[in-house]
């Protein structure tokens, strides 16, 4: 056999590697840990809307450490680390191998799976190295690091241009995520039809609802670093928990983050229904 034929069926192997069942598995789990951390986030933007949070953080880092309080709160960061990493891994494959459906292998998909590979594998490594005792992996707040990341950023020869431009890059990021739910983008990846009319109907629901909230805070925290960058100011920039406590500044006052809160955990639910209908 020569080496063409050799290399061939050696990529032959690894794409089916990368459609089996143990790939499909971890995806459905990576969705699973997805909206449990969004359900939780929502649930903690709903404590702040009404009492100011009792000191937690509503992002991810809060929502860890809401789990490690939890009974058996280190077994379930485990299984949520590990899920995490099955997430990573089906979207390292779909930047190697391309996505379901037939233009999966455009290359702006591959790279955006990429993308999403390096986040799901720091998301996941975080998680496990909090589980593993390192406390202060994952757990820290949002905000400092954000304030922390900017400020060494606006130090640097042409800073404010590159916080300006990386804000512009998530509120352009933020307001493509609302589109694309409100659009309703997300059928082609999901097999609507093993869904019940009614299903359908609520998977919409949570899908338009929660992916254009999710669409709105990813925008507004960006609008933070560029507001951040033309002020030379990083307290300017707001992480996670910091954009949601904003809300409560508009005229709506707590209600417009209670309407934001129930967004995430929607799109909690809708990241549920993905482990359930989604097509890898």
């Amino acid at each position: 056999m020569n080496t063409n034929a050799l290399s061939m069926n050696a990529r032959g192997q690894a794409r089916r590697a990368a459609r089996s069942r143990a790939v499909d598995v971890g995806a459905r789990a990576g969705f699973v840990a997805r909206g449990v951390i969004y359900l939780l986030v929502g649930t903690l933007a709903l404590r702040i809307a009404f009492s100011d949070g009792g000191g937690k953080q509503a992002d991810r880092g809060g929502a860890i450490a809401e789990i490690a309080e939890k009974p058996f709160g280190n077994i379930l960061l485990w299984a949520l680390g590990i899920a995490l990493a099955g997430m990573a891994l089906w979207r390292l494959s779909e930047a190697l191998f391309g996505q379901a459906g037939p233009d999966g292998d455009k290359a702006g998909k591959r790279a955006m799976a990429a993308a999403r590979f390096v986040f799901y594998a720091f998301v996941s490594y975080s998680v496990l190295s909090y589980a593993a005792g390192d406390k202060g992996s994952g757990s820290g707040s949002s905000d400092r690091r954000t304030g922390d990341v900017t400020a060494r950023a606006l130090e640097w020869t042409g800073g404010q241009w590159i916080v300006g431009a990386a804000g512009a890059v998530v509120t352009g990021a933020g307001l493509w995520i609302a589109f694309r739910a409100l659009a309703r983008k997300y059928h082609k990846h999901l097999k609507t039809g093993e869904m019940t009319k009614h299903t359908r109907q609520a998977v919409d629901v949570v899908g338009v609802f929660g992916g254009a909230v999710r669409g709105t805070v990813f925008a507004t925290a960006g609008g933070f670093a560029i507001a951040a960058a033309v002020q030379h100011e990083p307290g300017r920039a707001k992480g996670m928990d910091d954009t949601l406590r904003s809300f409560t500044e508009t005229p709506a006052g707590p209600w417009l983050l209670v309407l934001v809160a129930l967004g995430l955990a929607a799109f909690g639910l809708f990241s549920w229904a993905n482990a359930r209908y989604r097509k890898v």
